[in-house]
């Protein structure tokens, strides 16, 4: 009897809209390599938290809404790091997609190796984050190099797998014109990357920080407004098209 592969889950959320296309069932993996200045879900940080479960559990859950998903929904594993969890990823990933579901990861694309290779040939769709556009801004702010996230890229490039690239957008850090170019650069080297989404720095994390005793590196940093989002999205446009 093949043994059950089980892995860490800080969460669940049904019928997500904001994590992938269409309505999706998103499960938050627990434990994260990296400490991201503007992170929103610290309590996923330690790989030892959360609840353990066994893929065939999490897909089970996944299939009960499976009549929400329409054609462009499905499940979304996000995290903390599911690359830290790739072998759970990756059976959960497929499972999914024996029983029709479609698939999508949401990732920083810190980890590159045979296991999570592995998890990509079950993978319908990527979000993956470009959270700088510099090498010091991101050993800086994240806690590796730029050339991470660009190397899984590439790899997704290969595979053809369809990509939404995202960013948060921070004041003072990257909401200026040349971020916004060197990420358009990015974007127009790889053709698997169908969509780019710009989001608004927000704080509404700062009381989990408090609650765990962990300070919160942008605790003074005021929200983005929406309006910058706008323009800048207006400029990344233009830039492409030119």
């Amino acid at each position: 009897m093949k043994e059950l592969i089980k892995g860490r889950i800080s969460s669940f959320q049904t019928l997500g809209t904001l994590d992938g296309p269409g309505v999706r069932f998103v499960a938050f993996l627990q434990g994260c390599p990296l400490r991201c200045a503007c992170c929103h879900n610290p309590e996923t940080w330690d790989i030892n938290g959360g609840t353990e479960y066994t893929a065939k559990e999490v897909a089970e859950k996944a299939e009960r809404y499976k009549e929400y998903f329409s054609k462009d929904g499905g499940i979304t594993i996000s995290g903390g790091e599911p690359l830290l969890q790739a072998e759970f990823t990756a059976e959960i990933l497929k499972l999914c997609k024996e029983k029709g579901i479609n698939t999508c990861l949401d990732t920083s694309g810190s980890i590159l190796n045979e296991k999570t290779e592995k998890l990509l040939d079950y993978t319908d769709y990527c979000m993956l984050d470009i959270k700088y556009t510099t090498d010091s801004q991101y050993r800086r702010y994240v806690g590796c190099g730029i050339n991470k996230p660009l190397e899984f890229l590439e790899r997704l490039n290969d595979k053809k797998i369809p990509t939404r690239i995202r960013q948060v957008i921070i004041d003072n850090l990257n909401d200026d014109t040349d971020n916004i170019r060197r990420l358009a650069e990015i974007v127009r080297k790889y053709p698997c990357i169908e969509k780019t989404e710009l989001l608004a720095f927000r704080k509404l994390c700062a009381s989990k920080y408090q609650k765990l005793g962990i300070d919160f590196p942008l605790a003074g940093t005021p929200e983005t407004p929406q309006y910058k989002i706008k323009l800048l999205e207006e400029r990344i446009v233009q830039i492409l098209r030119s």
